[in-house]
């Protein structure tokens, strides 16, 4: 079976052809955000007259040169609120930032996609500071999941994995500290990967200094791998990137399979059911057997990963907005980045360097158990779905997320690539994410593995009630 290219392959392939121009793919996306976004709230702020000008010049040159500046000339682009793109605010869904200045500069990823040729038309919606695992604050409100507006499409990314589920834009950018890019792509049906930590350069230091890394969504394996190959390479100022180098394919010869890596007890139905028969299947597309572990008697031997991971953030995003700036201000925060910040404020110094000396030996415990030949399986949540306003269904709570809900943050502690592929849908027909976690630096070998699994269980790119991008 051939899978047909993805939205962002072929509207660079069309403008390529002069089959559609850079302004007609800019418009369309502009009239899909005004057609459809309303509902959803997933982009948060537009720059719809500069992203026309780029387009009619970008159309010009190809026009004078017949050649493309980049493979993704003329494709339209949102940008996480997270990032700065250069004449725009960055305002982290906070009314901190709601009067902040326009950046100067792109970030990494928004200058390394324009040099590429896109086109940035807007930004997209996020928790308040990139917090939770849903996306809703008091500057801009929720986004919904246009699977099911109901429910949330995650977080933090949220904004940008409903924007592509709902095929406002072939591309949204992603960052993941937490299950960032992972818990959008595994709630909307969508590829999301979280690279090895080094893999994208970053720039300005993150929040949560080596947990954080920008990372791509895609709906095709064939547009993930483009992405990917784009953003990799060393950023000044990051003392953990590494120059982008070709990774040789692997045979792997093990794969394991746990429901948990934290002591939160077992998976509920339909989480259980989705995620046993989805690694079964993926065992089976490899012809190995799925192996199952005690996750709580190979990761928790020295601590437990996500207590420490919450140590770690909550502590390191308190530092990065200054302790007096969080304790003035934590009457207007949403109330679970205000919970957030709470639990930084009662962080030692000695609880604080605790996690910090435990980080090497949970990576060695992964490293040791992955080896060069191994494949670990894990569900990227442990619920089904998250409200829209962050609630557990049956629940009233709108202050942080319960931590049995998440089964992402392990990687971000070792840096370790995981990757979320569509694995159906639930009774309820919500998308589930199976996670795949690979020995560090085999994030190419992630992407294969996912076009492996594209062809075995293709899937639906879009949710229902909307089309994959084009321009007609």
């Amino acid at each position: 079976m051939t899978v047909s290219p993805g939205a962002i392959s072929a509207t660079a392939s069309a403008v390529a052809r002069r089959e559609v121009s850079c302004v007609d793919t800019v418009t369309e996306s502009l009239n899909r955000i005004e057609q459809f976004d309303g509902q959803l709230g997933s982009v948060i702020a537009l720059r719809a007259e500069l992203a026309l000008q780029e387009a009619s010049a970008l159309d010009a040159v190809l026009a004078e040169t017949g050649e493309v500046v980049g493979p993704l000339h003329g494709v339209p682009v949102l940008v996480k609120d997270l990032e700065n793109v250069a004449g725009m605010q960055t305002r982290k869904g906070s009314k901190l930032f709601q009067d902040v200045a326009p950046a100067q500069v792109d970030e990494v990823v928004p200058a390394l996609l324009r040099a590429a040729g896109a086109i940035i038309v807007g930004k997209t919606n996020l928790p308040e500071f990139a917090t939770e695992g849903f996306t809703d604050n008091l500057l801009d409100g929720p986004t919904k999941n246009p699977w099911d507006l109901r429910y949330s499409p995650g977080g933090s990314s949220g904004g940008s994995g409903a924007a592509i589920a709902a095929g406002l834009a072939p591309i949204a950018t992603g960052t993941d500290g937490g299950g960032s890019v992972r818990i959008p792509a595994g709630l909307c049906g969508l590829l999301g990967i979280k690279p090895t930590v080094g893999a994208i350069g970053r720039w300005p230091a993150p929040d949560w200094l080596d947990l954080s890394t920008y990372g791509p969504f895609a709906t095709t394996a064939q547009d993930l791998g483009l992405l990917y190959s784009l953003m990799t390479g060393v950023v000044p100022g990051d003392p953990a990137s590494a120059p982008s180098f070709g990774q040789p394919e692997t045979v792997y010869r093990r794969i394991v399979v746990t429901e948990r890596t934290s002591p939160w007890g077992p998976l509920p139905e339909p989480v259980r059911s989705s995620f046993l028969d989805a690694a079964q299947r993926f065992a089976a597309m490899l012809g190995l057997p799925a192996e199952v572990i005690d996750g709580q008697g190979t990761f928790e031997t020295v601590g437990d990963p996500d207590v420490d991971w919450f140590t770690m953030c909550t502590a390191e995003h308190v530092a990065a907005l200054g302790r007096e700036v969080v304790i003035a201000n934590l009457s207007i925060m949403h109330p679970a980045a205000a919970s957030f910040m709470e639990e930084g404020l009662r962080v030692g110094i000695d609880d604080y360097l605790g996690t910090r000396h435990r980080r090497p030996k949970y990576t060695r415990i992964i490293d040791e158990l992955l080896g060069q030949d191994t494949l670990l399986l894990t569900p990227i949540l442990g619920v089904e779905a998250i409200t829209f306003d962050g609630r557990l269904p049956n629940s009233d709570s709108v202050d942080m997320l319960p931590p049995e809900v998440y089964s992402t943050a392990f990687q971000n502690i070792t840096g370790h690539p995981a990757i979320s592929l569509p694995a159906g849908l639930y009774p309820s027909g919500l998308p589930f994410g199976l996670q795949v976690t690979a020995p560090r630096w085999h994030d190419h070998q992630l992407i294969s593995l996912s076009r492996r699994w594209e062809d075995a269980y293709p899937w639906q790119r879009v949710a229902p009630g909307y089309t994959e991008f084009s321009v007609h």
